[in-house]
């Protein structure tokens, strides 16, 4: 159907568009702002990176092929191969790594004491090095046989293929690669909203070196909200395709066009979201974003300010007898010309 592509193509124009800013925006956040880069920091940078690319790779691919009417590419031509895996490397990288972020922010809410020794910077490098090379080798195994990578028209991208005959590479693309991370992370959220509605039952202190005082259960219904905003966000872009998937893997046929379309922009439209869903809903990442707009304003705003500085003329000021009170003023508002001791509040 022709305003299927038209529609596509124009929501992907759209996501390819927020993928790049929000990225890049979480990007330029993180690198201008030190107390950032703690030392889990590249599980963001992974997944930024990996949306960032699916933003200026596959999507304006599927861009191109929507709004053209492109039909067909050959199955083994280097460019519908290439295509697929950068696709599936890229998906598979993003979600893998946003599923350890969410585990870090998990054991730092739940264990904080123990946070510092379980997380440290080379764990986590560690972890990122796995989650690559894993999402390496399975978006290399339909090139050496297991499975196979095709161009579809439905979905107007080259994509593994979703057929009976490569049911336990897509079973294990599918289960280990998508569904696994999805229910742990839906998981991990849901016991940290339980954690929320259970201290606003019973009132949280927190102490310092000081005093105490109390958290607002405002506090907390807020923070509930986001995390169940980010499970309901998972959940609606990833199970149409999701099912899809099993539905074409399981049946041999090929989903109505509309569906799949649709389906395969939810999945894709994940990038635009996830720099916003994860890091901006978060106190120190707006403190941070505001922070580094100042930054830039000043610098914007700093060669103006000297060029009207070098246009203004100083006018000169006439001598006046300091000791002498300045006329109709009152005697209220009369300064006295002895130096002001500073007092300080003990």
């Amino acid at each position: 159907m022709q305003w299927t592509s038209v529609v596509y193509g124009v929501l992907m124009i759209g996501s390819s568009f927020c993928s790049i800013l929000g990225n890049l925006l979480l990007l330029l956040v993180v690198s201008l702002n030190q107390n950032l880069q703690t030392d889990t920091w590249v599980l963001t940078l992974s997944f930024s990176l990996c949306d960032l690319a699916l933003g200026v790779s596959t999507i304006p691919f599927g861009i191109h092929n929507s709004l053209f009417q492109v039909k067909s590419y050959p199955s083994k031509s280097a460019t519908c191969k290439g295509s697929a895996f950068l696709f599936l490397l890229l998906q598979l990288a993003s979600i893998h790594s946003l599923t350890w972020a969410t585990v870090d922010k998990f054991t730092e809410i739940c264990f904080a004491l123990s946070y510092p020794v379980i997380f440290t910077s080379h764990r986590a490098k560690i972890i990122l090095a796995i989650v690559w090379v894993y999402s390496i080798l399975n978006a290399a195994l339909p090139l050496f046989g297991f499975g196979s990578y095709v161009y579809s028209e439905t979905k107007f991208l080259c994509v593994p293929s979703f057929k009976p005959s490569s049911i336990a590479f897509n079973m294990l693309f599918m289960v280990l690669g998508i569904i696994i991370p999805i229910v742990l992370m839906c998981s991990m959220y849901g016991y940290i909203v339980h954690i929320a509605r259970n201290q606003v039952r019973r009132g949280t202190f927190v102490c310092n070196e000081d005093h105490c005082f109390y958290v607002p259960a405002n506090n907390y219904f807020k923070s509930s909200i986001v995390m169940v905003t980010t499970i309901v966000c998972l959940l609606v872009c990833w199970l149409p395709y999701i099912v899809i998937c099993f539905y074409e893997t399981l049946t041999g046929k090929e989903s109505p066009q509309p569906a799949s379309a649709v389906a395969t922009w939810l999945v894709l439209f994940t990038s635009a979201l996830n720099p916003w869903i994860y890091s901006m809903t978060q106190t120190r990442y707006r403190a941070a974003l505001r922070k580094s707009l100042n930054k830039i304003r000043q610098m914007f705003d700093y060669p103006r300010k000297n060029s009207l500085s070098q246009c203004t003329t100083i006018q000169p000021r006439r001598e006046s007898n300091s000791s002498l009170p300045a006329p109709n003023v009152p005697p209220a508002l009369q300064t006295n010309n002895q130096p002001q001791q500073d007092l300080t509040l003990v």
